[in-house]
């Protein structure tokens, strides 16, 4: 799923919030079991709390964008909604978008970017949201 350019400019314009110690690292994304981290780790802030941590991975010929909810965050929630995707920076889109409901992690489909500059962008619809930093 790719979005508009003025959709993926909105979350570029967030600064990735760096200071936030990362407490959960993905195994591996769906259908491909060597990956790395590739840039830093942002957070999406909501209602005072840490909502999510957003990290961008490469592996298996594809660049893939994860979201991870915080355990306080859902432990004082009922539900929430997030979604996420790779940013390619190249031809400001959204690429491989996938969105949950009280999904504590999600990742989106794998996207074969490697040869842009990308990041990965995570978000609540209608709400906050944080992007990783870019990677070429």
């Amino acid at each position: 799923m790719r979005l508009s350019t003025g959709t993926l400019a909105a979350f570029l314009a967030v600064p990735a919030i760096g200071a936030i110690p990362v407490t959960a690292q993905a195994e591996s994304a769906p259908g491909c079991r060597s990956i790395v981290q590739i840039g830093s780790t942002a957070h999406i802030r909501h209602g005072g709390q840490t909502f999510a941590s957003v990290k961008q991975f490469t592996g298996c010929g594809k660049n893939w964008a994860y979201l991870f909810v915080w355990a306080g965050y859902r432990g004082s929630h009922r539900t929430w909604n997030a979604c996420v995707a790779v940013a390619d920076n190249s031809d400001r889109s959204l690429n491989g978008t996938r969105c949950r409901t009280r999904t504590k992690q999600i990742w989106s489909l794998g996207t074969r970017t490697l040869a842009h500059c990308t990041q990965a962008a995570g978000w609540i619809p209608d709400g906050p949201r944080a992007s990783t930093s870019k990677r070429c």
